[in-house]
């Protein structure tokens, strides 16, 4: 049980926007000249102890809502009705099972989500993986695109006339991240400001694929999962995510330090 109630009021409050919670709800009305009416059923709650009572059940209850929202899509369905009958109960203090027999039910609840969680994200990581692999078959016989053993795949857009960067220098560089499906998960491009990072620290296949351009360039790449993020995924990008990302390399920031020395001694 503690699990369960260790979401507190605010924390439900906070959890649910408003406007996560809208589209159950109908637009508002045009505005008109004279005095609106409230609506039928609206609860008009105008001293604080009422809006705070209000405020707070509303709140609890859209963020139930959308958290069984989300599960239905799990297969578990559960009636609004007997939730409502138990928040009775718990309000008036006349609860029909125990605190052991809520714990377990909860625990059981808890165990049930997680296995279907799992089998969904497995799923999930199938399908990209199969999506990903036949995506990759067919952009590599694009014209223009080009395959390493590696597996990666990129596209020459532009082609500058600088220096290559090596995996031990730090590089600046302008991008924009993609799924397959065109789905933008990052994009320096659109903060207005470029990135710097050491080479060696960045996934293997921007590791690998900047590499291959000189300063001033801006290539297309194809990231197989494997130089991507892999089985996990990472925040938005879901599990075995094919990567699409339009780079281009502003500067060499700072080169290895033996290229350095190599230049001092010439």
């Amino acid at each position: 049980m503690n699990s369960f109630l260790k979401v507190s009021l605010l924390a439900a409050a906070v959890s649910v926007g408003l406007t996560a919670c809208q589209k159950d709800e109908k637009p508002a009305a045009p505005a008109k000249t004279e005095a609106a009416k409230p609506a039928e059923g609206k609860v008009e709650a105008k001293s604080f102890e009422e809006q705070s009572g209000y405020a707070i059940g509303l709140s609890m209850g859209r963020y139930i809502a959308n958290t069984l929202e989300r599960q239905q899509e799990l297969g578990i369905k559960l009636d609004n009705q007997v939730i409502l009958k138990g928040v009775t109960d718990g309000l008036s203090k006349s609860a029909k099972m125990s605190d052991e027999e809520i714990q377990k039910a909860l625990q059981a609840y808890d165990a049930k989500i997680n296995d279907l969680t799992k089998a969904k994200a497995e799923k999930d990581a199938a399908e990209n993986q199969k999506k990903g692999d036949a995506f990759l078959v067919d952009n590599a016989k694009k014209e223009g695109v080009k395959t390493t053993a590696s597996g990666l795949q990129y596209q020459v857009e532009k082609l500058g006339n600088g220096p290559k960067p090596k995996d031990t220098d730090v590089v600046k560089v302008h991008y924009t991240g993609t799924l397959i499906d065109g789905t933008k998960f990052d994009s320096s491009v659109d903060r207005g400001e470029p990135v710097t990072f050491p080479l060696n620290q960045v996934i293997p296949g921007w590791t690998e694929g900047v590499q291959l351009m000189p300063v001033g360039s801006k290539f297309k790449f194809f990231l197989p999962a494997k130089l991507g993020y892999g089985e996990h995924g990472a925040g938005s990008i879901p599990a075995n995510s094919v990567l699409v990302f339009e780079v281009e390399l502003l500067a060499i920031e700072k080169q290895a330090a033996d290229d350095v020395k190599g230049a001092e001694k010439k």
